[in-house]
């Protein structure tokens, strides 16, 4: 019996891995972007160091989720070209990386929980009166079901939840964008005319120097809106000339 159930589990995880190949799903980045009104991307703002680990995980540091998150918010919203900037605070809550289990049977799911909020940087406030928690997990494909603590490494279970995360912090925009963004639904471009060109010299860089920013120093950087100086995401943006 014992024989049996071994090479049960076996088969089970063998079709895991099958499962893993056959369900990677096509990057949505390759799309043209979802419409955002008038969104172009300013300072994002990442601050990791209260996040609290749920065991069982493995662990990360706040270096790596604030690098990880930037990197694939900046991947996401760098592709929008709006005439307004707009700036991401965010705040990771919590996280669980999952550790190497018995496949399907007790296969330990990865989650990251994080604060989100927005700010408009030509009216100086943020836009949300009230952070918005989010909940995302590594996504339903072959890697879960077996358990990612077997398949993927913890960078790339990082990689996947920041990945998820910015993708549904663009839902949660699209759910507010004729409030915020000045979204016309009638108004909206054809979708070869979104895709744009990387190449296009009238577009401006998400990084947008030289723009105009809050300059209201605030101790709270989640509370305050990104200053000229992102590399340090735990102090209060400094007052610019």
């Amino acid at each position: 019996m014992r024989g049996l159930f071994t090479t049960l589990r076996l088969l089970l995880f063998v079709a895991g891995l099958a499962l893993v190949a056959g369900c990677a799903g096509k990057d949505d980045l390759d799309e043209p972007p979802v419409p955002l009104g008038d969104f172009r991307l300013g300072y994002t703002i990442v601050v990791a160091k209260n996040a609290k680990d749920i065991p069982p995980s493995r662990q990360a540091t706040a270096e790596e989720w604030e690098a990880v998150l930037k990197e694939e918010l900046q991947r996401r919203f760098g592709r929008y070209d709006g005439d307004r900037i707009y700036h991401f605070g965010i705040a990771v809550d919590g996280y669980a990386l999952a550790v190497p289990g018995v496949p399907v049977i007790l296969a330990p799911k990865s989650m990251l929980v994080l604060s989100a909020n927005l700010w408009d940087d030509a009216a100086g406030k943020k836009l949300n009166a009230e952070s918005e928690q989010l909940s995302v997990g590594e996504g339903l494909n072959g890697a879960t079901l077996v358990g990612t603590g077997l398949i993927r490494t913890k960078d790339e279970q990082m990689r996947a939840l920041a990945r998820n995360a910015a993708k549904r912090i663009e839902r949660w925009l699209v759910e507010h964008r004729e409030e915020w963004l000045h979204y016309d639904p009638d108004a909206v471009p054809p979708l070869d005319a979104m895709a744009g060109t990387a190449s296009d010299e009238a577009s401006a860089p998400a990084s947008v120097p030289g723009a105009e920013v809050v300059t209201t120093p605030l101790d709270d950087p989640l509370d305050a809106p990104p200053g000229p100086s992102p590399a340090k995401p735990d102090e209060a943006p400094s007052r610019a000339n």
